[in-house]
This record gives structure tokens, C-alpha cells and sequence, in this order.
């Protein structure tokens, strides 16, 4: 009796993932084509907090679908994503109340599927995405008719059967695994011995690319080369390596890059900021015309530092800033126009603000907001389509507001700093960074939670707060900022 109950389960089961697997990793990346779009980094642009955290989590996704591909593998931990969704039915009204006012809404949903359909499922479900066009990609996708009709179709059996056997129940364990929630000990117990491995694995590259950073720094008098988004250590050496092969071939186009930066980004220009700005996808060619730009585009510099001087002097001079962390990465083009037309509209409406009445205050156009706001770190978040009136009356009542903002954020930066240098010492770390999308008080939070642990795993170790727990290709480990 129990080697017939067995030989069926085995029979089944082999079934079951025979059915499961008929969707092939091309189809799940062409299943989920909605969702991608929904979620995709590129379409964030304006709002690098949201971008950094749907980059992360793509990644995460893109390693648990990865896994499932794997030969042999048996079970995956659960994996808590998050994502912020554009809107892309505009003209479903029952959707567009959920989203906010920027577009997007933030999901949360954890991951504890076995085979590729059920995820791909799963993610577009939570997503609230339709799930229609993935019948017909099944049917392409099955061998004949009979599997289609018992795909997904869980087996359940009674509780006694796994008493018998002695077999685990799945329920039972997805429900525990449900309940155990992850620890900064439990994780890092599990994966220190991964991400040890992959850092040693990273040294030479490592160590290759501080060589190239310095060598091309010093030949060129650069101020810094920087990178927008978290590539690897080995993308980034190749970008080093291109940029090298650039310098021998036409030393001359790079002779006005002194005291400048170069930042590696998605296309090429000058940035809103100042800097150089090389698309890691474009060719030499493309490369070369932006440094034979160069004297245009400082041209274009000072006429817009003259324009902010000018806005300015109207708005008693509280100074307009450009702030990476908080604002897209502009053009210098795409910045003068929005500072021209602001500056129109100000001069046309003459406010009748006190000279200097605003100095030591900050603000920060914005081209994707319809109403004035005031940042934690005291900076006036100002639209472009701002009424002048509006605007007089917004920054006179919060004005103090913005002073004290400003002050509190000189502190958290000074106690953010001392607690960064306290944390490497104390567990010997190599490096203590954060993302972006991490806020200075999370970060001093998270430290001083940090400092009250004993931590031995953490020694050599690149540490990155973020939101999730992850370890990256080259053994950086990340934890969220709110660790148990």
C-alpha cells in the first residue's frame, strides 16, 4: 500500500512540474511585458527615489526567476518586492483613484512561488496588471490540450496522508516559513558565506578600478568620476577602459575637462549640475562631440547661473539650487528652459518681496508638481506652473518653517557622518554607504541600532543600507535601514 501511494505521488508530482515548467524563461519575460513597462526605471526620471527602488527590486526579481530556471532546485525563501507603478490606463477610472498625484502607487507583495507561471502570475496580479494575454501565451506554450486543462490546478491532499508517509506538508510549511520573520542575525548567518565569497572574487576588479579612476583623474585634472546608477565593479571598468582608449586616440577633443566631473549616466550632455555626462551606451563618436562642446556648453552655464541670480533678486534673494538627490538628472538645455520660463512668468507678475528679505533660503524648480511644498531639509519645492500670488503667500508662511529645516538638516549631516565613521570602525567594515532613496534619518536610525549589536560577520565587508536584504554581484551586502 505505501509503495503504491508513492509510486502515484511521484507520478503526479513529476506531472505536476512537467506542466509547471512549460512556460520557458522567454515566455515569462514576454508574459510579464505589462509589468515591465509599469515598472521600468526609465520611465522615472523625474523621481530618482522611486527609480533606485524599482531598480533593486528588479534585480531581486529578475535573481528569484533566475533560481526558478535553475536544474534541481527545490525551494526558494520568500522574497518581500516592492515597486512603484506608473499609471498606464489612463482612462480606467476605477484605477486612476489608487494612483497618487505623481502617477504612480507603491505595492508590496512577497514572492513564494515554485514555477515560473505562478510568479509571473503573482507579480502581475499584485500589480493589479491583466492577466488575460497570459492564456493564450499557455496555450502556445503547452504540448497538448489534456496539460493545458490541469495546469495550476493545485493538489491537495489530507492531512493524514503526510502523517503516514512521514512527507512534509507544503502548506504547513509555507505557513511557517510565513511566520519566522527575517533577522539582521538569521540573514547574514545565511548569506555571509555568499557574500565572502563573491567580494573576494570582486578584489582584483576592485582594485583595478580605483587604478584607472585615479590614473584618469590625475591625467585629465578631473574633479570626480561618478556613476549614476549601481552598476557593477566589471561595468564599471569597462566604462573606465573606454574612456582610457578615448584619451590615447583623441587627447585633444579632452583638453577643456579640467576641474570638471564626469558621471557615466543613460545618455550623453552636460548635466543640470554641471557635469559631463557620458551614455554608457553610446560609441567614441558620440563621446567625442560632447567634449568638443564643451566651450558651448559653459557658455550655456553662465547664462544660466545669471538667470537663477535674476529669479533671485525677485524672489528676495532665496537662492535657486540644483540638488542631484532630489531632482531628476536635467540636460543643461532642459534646466535654462525651465529656469527661462519660470523667470518670464516671476518678471511679469513683479511680487513685491523685500530685497533680501529670503537670503540664506533655497529653493528647487520642479516641472511634475502643481502645488508649492516645503522638504524636510528645508528646501522650497517649487513648480513651474506655480501662481506667482500663490507662491509670494507659501513662502512668507513658511519661511521659518524652511530656516529651522535647514538648520536641523546641517545637524543630521554632521551626526550622520560621525555615526558612518563610528560603525566602520567599530565592525571593521571596509565600506558604509546608503542608497539614495535612503533618508539621512533612516540612516542615523538604522546606525544606532547598529552600533548596539555585536557583529563579527560584518568584518572586510561593504555594507549598503537600503530597504531590502540582498547581496550583490560584487559581496556587497544590503540590509534595510529598519532591521529586526
Amino acid at each position: 500500500f505505501y509503495y503504491f501511494i508513492r509510486l502515484r505521488l511521484d507520478k503526479i508530482l513529476l506531472q505536476c512540474v512537467l506542466q509547471s515548467r512549460t512556460l520557458s524563461g522567454a515566455d515569462a519575460i514576454n508574459a510579464l511585458r505589462p509589468f515591465y513597462f509599469a515598472v521600468h526605471p526609465d520611465f522615472f526620471g523625474q523621481h530618482p527615489k522611486e527609480r533606485e527602488v524599482n531598480e533593486n527590486s528588479l534585480k531581486r526579481l529578475n535573481g528569484y526567476l533566475e533560481n526558478l530556471q535553475k536544474p534541481g532546485f527545490r525551494s526558494l525563501k520568500p522574497t518581500q518586492l516592492t515597486f512603484y507603478v506608473r499609471e498606464t490606463e489612463p482612462n480606467s477610472s476605477n484605477v486612476q483613484e489608487s494612483f497618487s498625484a505623481s502617477g504612480f502607487r507603491a505595492v508590496s507583495f512577497t514572492l513564494r512561488t515554485r514555477d515560473l507561471l505562478s510568479t509571473v502570475l503573482d507579480v502581475l496580479n499584485s500589480c493589479s496588471l491583466s492577466t488575460e494575454h497570459i492564456q493564450s501565451l499557455n496555450v502556445n506554450s503547452q504540448p497538448n490540450k489534456e496539460a493545458k486543462s490541469t495546469v495550476n490546478r493545485p493538489i491537495k491532499w489530507d492531512k493524514t496522508y503526510y502523517s503516514f508517509t512521514g512527507f512534509k506538508d507544503p502548506e504547513e510549511e509555507l505557513e511557517q516559513a510565513q511566520r519566522v520573520e527575517t533577522t539582521l542575525i538569521s540573514w547574514l548567518d545565511d548569506n555571509e558565506a555568499s557574500a565572502v565569497k563573491k567580494l573576494k572574487k570582486s578584489l582584483p576588479l576592485r582594485k583595478e578600478l580605483e587604478r584607472l579612476k585615479f590614473e584618469l583623474s590625475h591625467e585629465l585634472q578631473l574633479s570626480d568620476i561618478r556613476w549614476q546608477r549601481s552598476w557593477g565593479v566589471a561595468h564599471r571598468c569597462s566604462q573606465l577602459h573606454s574612456l582610457a582608449r578615448l584619451v590615447q586616440q583623441r587627447p585633444e577633443v579632452l583638453k577643456n575637462v579640467k576641474g570638471r566631473t564626469v558621471v557615466f549616466t543613460d545618455r550623453s550632455g552636460m548635466s543640470a549640475a554641471g557635469h559631463i555626462m557620458l551614455g554608457t551606451m553610446d560609441v567614441h563618436h558620440h563621446w567625442t562631440k560632447i567634449f568638443e562642446r564643451l566651450p558651448n556648453y559653459y557658455k550655456l552655464q553662465k547664462r544660466l547661473l545669471c538667470l537663477e541670480d535674476r529669479i533671485s533678486q525677485l524672489l528676495g534673494g532665496i537662492q535657486v539650487v540644483y540638488v542631484e538627490e532630489l531632482q531628476p538628472l536635467l540636460t543643461l538645455e532642459e534646466y535654462y528652459k525651465t529656469l527661462n520660463s519660470f523667470y518670464n512668468k516671476l518678471r511679469d507678475s513683479r511680487l513685491p518681496f523685500h530685497p533680501r528679505s529670503l537670503r540664506g533660503l533655497k529653493m528647487i524648480l520642479e516641472s511634475d508638481r502643481y502645488a508649492p511644498s516645503l522638504h524636510e531639509f528645508g528646501h522650497f519645492m517649487i513648480p513651474t506652473v506655480c501662481d506667482p500670488t500663490a507662491l509670494q503667500w507659501f513662502i512668507f508662511a513658511k519661511a521659518q518653517e524652511a530656516r529651522e529645516n535647514l538648520k536641523r538638516k546641517e545637524e543630521m549631516m554632521i551626526t550622520e557622518k560621525e555615526l558612518i565613521d563610528t560603525s566602520t570602525e567599530k565592525f571593521c567594515l571596509d565600506r558604509l554607504y546608503k542608497e539614495p532613496s535612503v533618508s539621512s534619518a533612516q540612516m542615523i536610525d538604522c546606525c544606532k541600532r547598529l552600533l548596539e549589536e555585536s557583529l563579527p560577520y560584518l568584518q572586510g565587508m561593504h555594507l549598503c543600507i537600503s530597504h531590502f536584504y540582498s547581496v550583490l554581484q560584487d559581496g556587497d551586502l544590503c540590509i534595510p535601514w529598519n532591521w529586526k
